[in-house]
């Protein structure tokens, strides 16, 4: 047996396989394209490496897929025929434990099992960032910040992940509303480990959040080295971007980056479809004429309604659909919804049914243009909405759904106070998008007071 690079042990012995596996484990913290060769490579040096297999599969649950479970749970398989050979450490059997709770529908069980692994190994990198992606698809930014807060003491500062710890501990604090510190520490994160896609994602958030897109643009130009190497991670720093440049009304640049960048490759992870869905949402609902860009992501969605995963990816699914007008195939993805939610059996159904079921029907009631129906269930949803996974940034397109809803049905009090609420966690500042509802409202107002007839 032997530490890896981090220090922590491992049941590999020979030397190439703990080279592959050090690379592995970089790789995933950087969000690196290579992380998949570099596991294959650990797997085909030690086939009976029981952690290697654990983490294959819960890296498979990560991709939010139906049809990646039954390869997850192969992965499960694997690993514990690898256990049962012996030889594998108390570290690792706990890795195959967070494997079989989330396959058993029990995510924050699987959590559970890698705090376990960070109270006996708190500096143990591995186990740090995959709590933390799993946290984060729950939305459960609170627990993302405690748990990198109990490991940081154990990170000394020539730790080889203390770069990518500060990046995940940037990204929570920025999600728990603390700004100045998220950007001290996403660009420490920066220093330590230039390829922290995550960190520098980080502070771009912060920027999103204080309603600065000229600061955050300028922060992210010449630094594009630091997510070239990405995985599809890539295309959100770019959604990012053109976030930041739809602020400032400079929509010829954000149809250039969606072409160019966003979906240059037209893929159909869940996570590419919701950068592309929730960024053509927000140039319609400023007016802006998308063309037929709605037509393949509407295809693949077309393809994805008995998925099921995840809240998130079934509600950027439904706006694709939307968009495309597949009305076959909204019945489709709601009705589904519909028999999940009403099933509540594990964490994820019972998530469907609060708040999945009244956003996809608030998201339906909107592209019907029944705005009424539209802003009581995305309103009704929007207290739970976290639930759904994701960060602000990403679930602001459904914030902005429902205040222009609001507005589009003349609730105009009840738009005002969403949009009150909504600066206030924007550091009480007021963005592109603030103004311009602002602005509406006013309109409204006063198109209501000039209709009433003189006594």
């Amino acid at each position: 047996m032997r530490n890896d690079s981090f220090g922590t042990p491992t049941s590999l012995a020979d030397a190439d396989a703990i080279e592959a596996w050090d690379k592995a484990v970089l790789a995933f913290l950087a969000h690196g394209a290579e992380t998949p060769k570099h596991l294959v490579r650990t797997l085909e040096l030690a086939p009976r490496f029981a952690l290697a297999h654990a983490v294959k599969g819960l890296f498979y649950l990560l991709l939010g897929r139906r049809e990646l479970i039954e390869t997850a749970r192969e992965a499960l398989k694997s690993a514990d025929q690898a256990l049962q050979e012996g030889g594998a450490t108390p570290r690792e059997r706990h890795f195959v434990d967070a494997l079989r709770m989330w396959l058993d529908g029990k995510p924050t069980a699987s959590i559970a099992s890698l705090e376990q692994v960070l109270r006996e190994h708190p500096a143990d990198p591995l186990a740090m960032k995959l709590s933390h992606a799993i946290r984060f698809v729950l939305g459960d930014a609170a627990g993302m910040r405690a748990s990198i807060e109990r490991a940081l003491p154990a990170y000394e500062p020539d730790h080889k992940a203390r770069g990518y710890l500060l990046g995940c501990h940037a990204f929570a604090l920025e999600e728990t509303g603390e700004y100045a510190k998220a950007e001290i520490a996403g660009r420490q994160s920066l220093w330590l480990a230039p390829d922290d896609a995550w960190g520098l994602h980080a502070v771009a958030h912060v920027y999103d959040m204080t309603a600065d897109a000229r600061g955050g643009i300028d922060w992210l130009t010449g630094r594009e080295a630091a997510w070239a190497h990405c995985n599809n991670f890539r295309y959100h720093v770019w959604w990012h971007k053109a976030l930041m440049h739809l602020d400032l009304g400079e929509v010829d640049t954000v149809l250039a980056l969606y072409d160019a960048e966003i979906r240059a490759d037209k893929t159909d992870d869940y996570r590419d479809i919701s950068n592309a869905t929730s960024l053509l949402s927000r140039l319609e609902l400023d007016g802006v004429d998308v063309g037929t860009r709605w037509e393949e992501l509407a295809q693949i969605s077309a393809e994805r309604t008995e998925d099921g995963c995840l809240i998130f990816a079934d509600l950027h699914y439904l706006l694709a659909l939307i968009g495309g007008q597949r009305e076959d195939a909204i019945a489709r993805l709601l009705g589904r919804m519909q028999c999940d939610a009403a099933a509540s059996g594990t964490e994820s159904q019972i998530r469907m049914g609060d708040p999945g079921l009244a956003s996809a029907r608030g998201l339906q009631a909107f592209g019907e243009a029944d705005f009424h129906t539209a802003f009581d269930h995305l309103a009704q949803a929007r207290r739970t909405l976290q639930n759904a996974g994701g960060s602000h940034a990403q679930r602001d397109v459904f914030e902005r759904l429902t205040i222009d809803a609001g507005i589009r049905a003349g609730r105009l009090d009840q738009a005002e106070a969403i949009l009150d609420d909504r600066q206030a966690r924007r550091a009480g500042r007021e963005d592109g998008y603030t103004s311009a509802r602002r602005d509406l409202i006013a309109a409204g107002r006063g198109a209501a007071h000039q209709s009433i007839p003189a006594q």
